[in-house]
């Protein structure tokens, strides 16, 4: 198919190299065995399938099963103006497409950062040559450089209530999408892991490298929450299962004064 996929990461290549950039970034990892690099034939071979399930009324994820490198789950809006791809996944089949398309046209397929680029290209290809959204501040973490490919900065209305918008962070050009009629028209945040969602559904975490426990600054963290305090929203959903049902922006701003407050050593006395 002319290019390959970091068996890692997931992300498409033109070509292989000695070692995929986006593994080698302290925010994620090389295998310890080194290098391997995969195809999305290699992968059918496998057993490799999609699935794509509805989470709300106008939303679906869609993951694969094996979980394709890092394991991310893309999500899919759809609106009366079309849907977007958001965080594709790093491999696709026939179903997939079928799926994706028999809910509308996609207009835009687009990554909140590096990591969750997966086989964009390939989806634009197979969604019908839809725009890839990158961020002009990612722009050198693409290492499957394609046409389709437009860069992209501060804020774009994607779709009618639906936002791309770029808080930064765990990436210079991290972005999340604010979908205005989400959750029963209290507002969906679709954050990805620029905020991730935590275990307990009361709390979300912020890091500049997850694997490799590296946090951000308190001041970087009330940056993130501040931009995205600008939208109403009920709900958060991250890159996986993971999800915040109801009180979302509350939450992220009790979680961001909670990471500065623990930065500051105001609670060093618990250590």
């Amino acid at each position: 198919m002319g290019f390959v996929i970091c068996a890692t990461c997931a992300v498409e290549h033109t070509e292989p190299v000695e070692v995929c950039a986006i593994c080698a970034d302290d925010r994620q990892w090389v295998p310890a065995g080194g290098q391997v690099w995969t195809s999305l034939l290699e992968m059918t071979d496998a057993g490799y399938r999609t699935e794509l399930v509805e989470r709300e009324l106008d939303l679906w994820a869609l993951k694969s099963s094996p979980g394709a490198g890092i394991g991310q789950q893309s999500k899919l809006v759809r609106t009366d103006a079309g849907s977007v791809l958001f965080d594709p996944i790093g491999f696709l089949d026939e179903a997939a497409v079928r799926g994706i398309l028999e809910l509308g046209p996609v207009v835009a397929i687009v990554a909140s950062h590096p990591h969750m680029y997966g086989v964009q290209v390939e989806w634009s290809r197979a969604l019908g040559n839809v725009p890839v959204l990158v961020a002009e501040r990612d722009q050198q973490w693409v290492a499957r450089p394609d046409p389709a490919i437009e860069l992209w900065s501060g804020e774009v209305e994607i779709l009618p209530g639906v936002t791309l918008t770029q808080p930064g962070g765990h990436f210079p050009g991290s972005a999340v999408i604010h979908w205005a009629s989400g959750a029963e028209g209290k507002g969906v945040l679709l954050s990805s892991d620029t905020i991730f969602a935590n275990p307990d559904r009361t709390s979300v975490s912020f890091m500049r490298s997850y694997p490799n426990r590296l946090p951000l600054s308190a001041a970087v963290v009330d940056r993130i929450a501040s931009h995205v305090e600008r939208f109403e929203f009920d709900r958060l959903y991250g890159n996986f299962d993971n999800v915040i049902p109801t009180n979302a922006r509350e939450i992220v701003r009790q979680s961001a004064d909670r990471h500065a407050a623990w930065a500051r050593g105001d609670y060093d006395h618990l250590t």
